[in-house]
C-alpha cells in the first residue's frame, strides 16, 4: 500500500455548497475540492477527519456505524438544516484510533452519537458526492495546547500506510467578527504567509512554528480562538518528514482561506 499524503483544509463558512449565491463566491474551493482525490495515490478505504467544529474535554472518536448529521450553524436557510450527508463510519478504523493514542499515552474516549458537521460534510461531500467514503471523526481537546495536537498526529501516523486519509478541516482564518471587513484582508494574508512558510519548512522548524503560532503577524487577529487553526497540527504531525506544500488560496468575504497538502 502506498503511503497516504495528509490535508488540510479551508472549509469555508457554513454550508455553503447548498446555497446558489455561496457557491458562486466559492467557485474555486468547489472546483479544488473536487480535485482532491486525483492528488491521491489510490481510492482511501476510509477518511479521519479532525474538524475544528467538534472538540471535547479529552481526545474522543466516533464510533458510530451511521453518524447522524450536525447542524452547528446559524441563521442560514431551512433547507440546509436537512442536509444529508449519509456516509458510513468504521468502527474497526475507531478503535484502531483510540489504540495508537493509548500506545503514545494519549488519553482517547469514544463517543456513539458524533455526526458530521459542515467542517466534515462540506469538504468530504465535494471530494466524495457519493457518501460512499467511510469516515471517523477525531476530536480537538479543549485544551488547545498546540504540541499536543501536533503529537495525536505522530501518533497516528502510521494509518497513513494503512490506506487511511488523514484530514484536518478548519481555516486558516477565523474571526467571525473579521469576515467581510477590507481590513481582515492584510491580516488574513499576513498569517497565512506564516503557515505557509511552516508547512514548507522541515519538520522540525515546521512543529516548531506551528507551536509558536501566536508569534505570526497578526495572530490573535486571525484567530481569536484556535479551533480552525488546530487541525493543521495533527495534519502537520502525522506527516512526519514529509514536507507540506499549499494546494490552493481562495478568498471569500475579504479573507484568504489556504488548504495544504503534506506528502
Amino acid at each position: 500500500m502506498t503511503r497516504f499524503p495528509t490535508l488540510f483544509l479551508s472549509h469555508g463558512g457554513g454550508p455553503w455548497p447548498f446555497m446558489e449565491d455561496r457557491r458562486v463566491q466559492y467557485a474555486k474551493t468547489a472546483a479544488e475540492f473536487g480535485r482532491l482525490p486525483q492528488l491521491l495515490p489510490a481510492r482511501p478505504k476510509a477518511v479521519l477527519v479532525i474538524t475544528g467544529h467538534w472538540e471535547a474535554d479529552d481526545f474522543t472518536v466516533s464510533t458510530s456505524a451511521h453518524p447522524p448529521m450536525v447542524y452547528d450553524y446559524y441563521g442560514f436557510p431551512e433547507h440546509t438544516y436537512h442536509i444529508k450527508y449519509p456516509a458510513p463510519g468504521q468502527p474497526a478504523l475507531a478503535a484502531e484510533v483510540k489504540a495508537l493514542l493509548a500506545r503514545a499515552g494519549l488519553e482517547c474516549r469514544e463517543d456513539a452519537n458524533q455526526g458530521f458537521d459542515h467542517g466534515t460534510f462540506v469538504p468530504l461531500g465535494l471530494m466524495y458526492p457519493n457518501a460512499d467514503m467511510p469516515i471517523v471523526l477525531l476530536s480537538l481537546k479543549s485544551s488547545y495546547d498546540a504540541a499536543e495536537h501536533i503529537k495525536v498526529g505522530q501518533a497516528i501516523a502510521s494509518l497513513r500506510d494503512e490506506g487511511i486519509l488523514i484530514v484536518g478541516s478548519g481555516l486558516t482564518y477565523h474571526n467571525m467578527r473579521g469576515f467581510g471587513r477590507a481590513e481582515s484582508k492584510p491580516v488574513s494574508y499576513d498569517f497565512e504567509a506564516y503557515l505557509n512558510e511552516a508547512i514548507s519548512a522541515d519538520a522540525a522548524r515546521r512543529n516548531a512554528m506551528l507551536v509558536d503560532w501566536e508569534t505570526a503577524p497578526s495572530a490573535r487577529l486571525a484567530h481569536p480562538r484556535e479551533d480552525h487553526l488546530l487541525p493543521l497540527m495533527v495534519a502537520a504531525g502525522a506527516a512526519g518528514n514529509d514536507v507540506g506544500k499549499r494546494v490552493f488560496v481562495d478568498e471569500v468575504a475579504s479573507v484568504a482561506m489556504a488548504s495544504y497538502v503534506f506528502g
